[in-house]
């Protein structure tokens, strides 16, 4: 095929423009820009003390580029500069049962299918370690959780003796620790240069091919097939899709063992174990350069739309004198309202999380509310910003005594 003939087939050719830019993924020299949002913040999940200090956070610029070559999607705008994950970056979602049952439940599938039973188990991007220590509890297994924003102790559990927190970016520093099973699990998302990352792991397993791999991300096809422009925000730099992800395994010297989708259909999932020679075996999951682009196109034809009739509602919410409240302060929420440029019409967010009570969010600066707080406002509406907690969003309001009518995006 001919550079252009993907999109060409797609109808895409005119709705995007090219750039000058590497992919990431395959190193490919031109990227096509098809979505652009200007002036949000670099960060959404760092817990601020000030509402001033949230207003005058730094701000960057979302500039949306498809790879024809390999189908990967990637932030041009994005500078790794702003990559400040640190103790007071807040991303965890341990407090809603509904994230908690769906964490159990992966990991006693990984614990049964890979026999982790007094193994060696290794987190990149671990967070606070809440999925590292379950691993290591359910199989009586030692860890090592590598991420800048880890909290050691911040998890009550037997396990916390076996785990040792390392609060550094990964790197080829970090290749003594191997381990019989590597996680990473919404970080590959957050980095721009995938293949690199991705070659580094497997440089740390070398001849260990019974170490398995595993990865767990969001899945860009939900975002561009059901309109999420809640899912884009600017730390989030890298997009994939089955066949993107599969196919960035493969170049870097796995196979892949399985691919599937979960959470809702929200995350795409990928086990992989080394190998010396990659398997050239497609996964039924995997979709092709083709259908990226004409879920692509999708995209770029109907967003305007969607924006279009959120900004309008929340007017017209606005206009009637309406109390709407956002439930769920993170990057969706950041997204929600900087993109529609629409802070002014939503005035409280409430989130389950205590350790985000108090503080403001990044660029947008509304001060998050515990949920208790709503007892007192008594909102006429209250917008979830991820349907999957809708029932126990609903529970807890019924159990406060809230009578509201709960919408989702």
């Amino acid at each position: 095929m001919n550079q252009l003939s993907r999109l060409e087939v797609a109808g895409l050719d005119h709705l995007t423009r090219p750039v000058d830019h590497v992919c990431p993924n395959c190193g490919h020299h031109q990227l096509f820009v098809f979505y652009e949002v200007y002036n949000v913040p670099v960060h959404s999940c760092l817990m601020l003390s000030t509402q001033q200090e949230a207003l005058d956070f730094p701000c960057g610029d979302i500039i949306l580029g498809l790879c024809d070559r390999c189908g990967f999607i990637t932030n041009i705008a994005f500078n790794s500069k702003w990559s400040a994950y640190a103790p007071n970056y807040e991303d965890q979602q341990s407090f809603s049962p509904t994230f908690n049952q769906f964490s159990l439940d992966l990991a006693n599938r990984l614990v049964e299918k890979y026999d982790l039973h007094n193994k060696n188990i290794v987190e990149i991007g671990c967070s606070k370690g809440d999925f590292l220590l379950l691993l290591c509890e359910l199989g009586n297994n030692r860890g090592v959780g590598i991420d800048p924003s880890a909290v050691p102790g911040r998890v009550n559990t037997e396990a916390a003796e076996r785990v040792i927190f390392v609060p550094h970016y990964y790197s080829e520093q970090h290749a003594k620790y191997v381990g019989d099973f590597i996680c990473c699990r919404h970080t590959l998302e957050h980095i721009q240069p995938t293949a690199e990352f991705v070659k580094t792991v497997r440089f740390s397993i070398g001849d260990r091919t019974d170490t398995t791999v595993f990865f767990e991300i969001p899945d860009a096809t939900r975002i561009l097939q059901h309109l999420t422009f809640e899912d884009i925000y600017y730390e989030h730099c890298s997009y994939f899709t089955p066949g993107t992800l599969a196919r960035l395994f493969r170049s870097c010297g796995f196979e892949v063992i399985d691919l599937y989708r979960a959470y809702g259909q929200q995350y795409l999932l990928i086990e992989t174990q080394p190998v010396a020679i990659p398997s050239t075996q497609v996964h039924p999951l995997e979709n092709s350069v083709e259908q990226t682009a004409e879920a692509v196109k999708h995209f770029v034809t109907q967003i305007d739309q969607k924006l279009t009739h959120w900004q309008q509602y929340l007017e017209k919410m606005q206009a009637q004198g309406k109390r709407i409240v956002i439930w769920g302060s993170g990057s969706k929420c950041v997204a929600f309202l900087t993109t529609l440029n629409t802070i002014d019409k939503i005035q409280y967010v409430v989130d389950i999380n205590p350790h985000r009570h108090g503080k403001f969010i990044p660029g947008v600066g509304k001060e998050i509310m515990p949920p208790e707080f709503l007892q007192e406002y008594q909102p006429d509406q209250v917008i979830v910003m991820n349907p999957i907690y809708c029932q126990e969003i609903q529970q807890m309001l019924d159990n406060l005594g809230i009578s509201t009518k709960v919408i989702t995006l």
